[in-house]
This record gives structure tokens, C-alpha cells and sequence, in this order.
């Protein structure tokens, strides 16, 4: 079964924002790459799907005690109660399987992390906070009590609305205040990190990389170059369309170094060559290419800041019914007289939909190693230096299986919600070697 419909930030939104507000003010007189009208249609303080909808973010009062549900039918049913009840538009996973889905990944962070030196905790987009007090919790309950005495918690959230929500959910606990703090900012910028940290440390992003901004690539068949894709306003005023440029983009180049694109035909026979001009003009067929700059941009500046940073991510590998063309592509889903709608086009969302993407964790595992520098060592044939990082991807039901505790979200009859209902997710985890510098 796929996970899209009860899990994450997939559920309903119970309310509809009027259309006045959704205007083309994303695009302005020049035209922008996909990246930038995605960031804005997501994130833009007046018009973005997020910063009107902060306060959607579901806090459930209590945690669901699974134990007492009969099996998937009454889970359904409770869920289902809780958002009629409820005037929010989702729930991420460790919200509803908290304190369980904390305790994994603190689980996983004591197994590995150093605990000569004191431990410190990137959280990227903490949502609801859930995640930074169970972790904090599990510590102060199983660790020893000079890691949780001398551990730092760093919030770093782009909105907020949410970062004070973090804040109270944190302070349920007073002795995690003194070493819990958010810092509001987006993560992927520079200048937010100031100096280089060469301490150990870990950074946790939770359903991050679905929402982060990507780049498009087209091609007018299957022999002509790739192309960036840029957003520009029509003469009217009122829509949008692509316009199409050569690759120049810097970011682009380097997520394209990182794929291959450009490898494949060059490796081929002449008689391929020729087989696929011929077939190019025969049936051309447009191709498009999603790119996820976002992520690699992000993964850049935190190699830079944190050297010596472990990470832990979890996203959707795979996305169902989606309709928008090209390989990764997203899913744009907003709420309508209270029925769901996907629209066909990204050009679609202008701050009433949402826009996320499946994770690619194979090129996620290659921009880990890129950022830390490996790859581009790797690439000179003169280097023999090793991998600078060791990485692992499980499957949700693994991870939790190795860390979690799976019969804490066990209904009576068997079924477990956290392990069977999150087919299409994954846990992605690395760490440094000792070949860096």
C-alpha cells in the first residue's frame, strides 16, 4: 500500500484561502528559473502556499494508543474523527506515531554518535516540534546523563509561526528549554550558518526534501540538448508560460555533472547515433528532466558549515497518480469546496497548492558525495582518496524495525500502521569516515 492519502502532509485542508490572493506576483517583469518560482509559490512571505497555511500544522493532544484499535478499520475511523475534529491540514508521521517515531531516530543517533564530545542536533523544518521533544525525551530516559546535561537541540525553521509552535511543544518539558533554541531562517542560505563548526554533530530533516525547490530541464526530442526552463508572464498579465534557454545555470551544470546527463550518447555506437536521429524526426518526443537543485544547494552549504555532520533524512521514494510530466516529478495538490485536486501543471500552484516531489535516494546518496568532495576526487582518475562519507538508505519499516519500537504502533489484530502504510518512504543516513581533512 502507498502513502499518500493518511500519511504526512497529505491530509485535508479544511479551509480554502479566496483565489485574489494567489496572483502572478510570484512571476515578476523577468522571467525566473523553476527553482525560484517554486520557492516562491511554497515559501514567499505574502503569497506562499506555506506562509498561509503556518497554522495548519496538526498537533494531536495525546498520543494514539494503538494497542487499543481493533486493526486498519478503526485506525482509518480515528484518523478520520481527529481531522473532523480538527481544523489543521496535516499530520506529519512523527507527530502521529509520537513518541514512537522520535525514539527510532534518537535511538539511531545514540548507537552511532560520539559520546566523548558533547552532542549537538541540527533539526531542518522541525514542523510541529514533536520530533525535537522526543528525541530530547528518549535521551533524557536512556541516555547517560552527561550527554543529555551537556546536548544542544538547534531548530533551524524558515516560518515563525511554526518555530513558536516548537517552542511550546519543547517547553512541555522544562529542562529541555536550556538547551533547546530555534534560529529563523532557511537553512540553504550561507550567510544564516556564520563560522565554520568543526565539532561533530547531527542534522535530522524530516520530510524536508519533498518541499524543496527543483529545477526543469526540456529537450525537444531525444536527440536535441537539454534546456533550462524559465517562468514568464504572458503578455496579458494573467498566466504564465516556459520559455526555454541554454544551460548556463551554475547550480544546474553541477546537479547535471552529478546525474550524467550528458554521458549516456556520447558512450553510444554511431549506428545508435543514427538509429535515434532517424527516430527523433520519425515520432520526436519532448522530454523533460527534474532536478533537484534545492536539495544539492542545501547539502552544499552544509557540508561547508558542518564538515563533520551525521545525517539522518526521510521522504517519499515514490509519489502515486502523479500527472505532471518528466522523471521526478512533482505532485501539486490543493483543496477545493472541500474534494481534493491535482492539478496537470506546476504553473497551476500560485500559493494555494502544495508541490512536492519523491525522493531520489540514489542521486541523494551521489549530491552527499559530491558536497563532501569525494565525488569530484573520485572523478580524477590521479586521487586515491576514499569515500568521505559511509551511507546506508532503509526502507521506513526497516529503520524502525533496527531502532524504533515496531509494537508500540501494533493495532490488536496485527496490523501496524507505521510499518505497513509506509511502502513508498525511506530512511537515508550518513555519516563521516576518517578520510577527510
Amino acid at each position: 500500500m502507498f502513502s499518500r492519502t493518511f500519511t504526512a502532509k497529505r491530509l485535508p485542508l479544511l479551509f480554502f484561502t479566496p483565489k485574489a490572493l494567489f496572483s502572478t506576483h510570484i512571476v515578476g517583469d523577468k522571467p525566473i528559473l523553476v527553482r525560484d518560482f517554486i520557492h516562491s509559490a511554497l515559501y514567499d512571505a505574502k503569497h506562499g502556499y506555506f506562509s498561509q497555511r503556518s497554522g495548519s500544522v496538526g498537533v494531536l493532544e495525546k498520543s494514539i494508543k494503538f494497542n487499543q484499535l481493533e486493526g486498519r478499520k478503526a485506525y482509518m475511523k480515528y484518523l478520520d474523527d481527529i481531522y473532523k475534529r480538527s481544523d489543521i491540514a496535516w499530520f506529519t508521521p512523527v507527530e502521529l506515531f509520537k513518541p514512537w517515531y522520535a525514539h527510532g531516530i534518537a535511538e539511531a543517533i545514540l548507537r552511532t554518535t560520539n559520546l566523548s564530545v558533547p552532542l549537538k542536533i541540527y533539526e531542518i523544518g522541525g514542523g510541529s516540534g514533536a520530533c525535537a521533544k522526543g528525541i530530547m525525551d528518549y535521551i533524557m530516559l536512556n541516555g547517560p546523563d552527561r550527554v543529555y546535561n551537556n546536548m544542544t537541540y538547534i531548530s533551524v525553521e524558515i516560518s515563525p509561526s511554526l518555530a513558536e509552535i516548537q517552542r511550546e511543544t519543547v517547553g512541555e518539558v522544562r529542562s529541555h528549554l536550556s538547551k533547546f533554541r530555534v534560529e529563523c531562517r532557511d537553512a540553504a542560505d550561507r550567510s544564516g550558518w556564520g563560522d565554520v563548526e568543526q565539532q561533530p554533530c547531527w542534522v535530522i530533516m524530516l520530510e524536508v526534501l519533498d518541499n524543496l525547490p527543483h529545477d526543469l530541464l526540456y529537450s525537444e526530442n531525444q536527440v536535441s540538448p537539454w534546456m533550462e526552463v524559465w517562468v514568464e508572464k504572458q503578455r496579458d498579465r494573467e498566466t504564465l508560460s516556459e520559455l526555454y534557454k541554454p544551460l548556463q545555470d551554475s547550480l544546474i551544470r553541477r546537479c547535471i555533472e552529478i546525474i550524467d546527463l550528458d554521458k549516456n550518447p556520447s558512450n553510444q555506437s554511431s549506428a545508435i547515433k543514427m538509429a535515434r536521429s532517424i527516430w527523433s524526426k520519425v515520432l520526436p518526443k519532448p522530454q523533460r528532466c527534474w532536478l533537484p537543485t534545492g536539495c544539492l544547494k542545501l547539502l552544499e552549504v552544509l557540508h561547508e558549515v558542518l564538515p563533520k555532520m551525521s545525517l539522518i533524512a526521510s521522504d517519499f521514494s515514490y509519489l502515486p497518480d502523479v500527472k505532471i510530466p518528466g522523471e521526478r516529478a512533482p505532485l501539486v495538490s490543493t483543496k477545493k469546496d472541500g474534494s481534493s485536486l491535482d492539478y496537470g501543471s506546476y504553473l497551476d500552484a500560485k500559493g494555494d497548492a502544495d508541490i512536492f516531489f519523491p525522493t531520489d535516494f540514489w542521486l541523494l546518496e551521489s549530491m552527499d558525495h559530491y558536497s563532501s568532495g569525494w565525488l569530484k576526487l573520485h572523478k580524477d582518475k590521479s586521487s586515491k582518496q576514499g569515500k568521505k562519507r559511509r551511507t546506508i538508505t532503509l526502507d521506513t519499516s526497516s529503520f524502525m524495525e533496527e531502532f524504533g519500537v515496531p509494537s508500540k504502533t501494533r493495532t490488536k489484530d496485527g496490523y501496524n500502521p507505521l510499518l505497513d502504510d509506509f511502502k513508498n518512504t525511506k530512511f537515508y543516513l550518513s555519516v563521516p569516515t576518517h578520510n577527510t581533512k
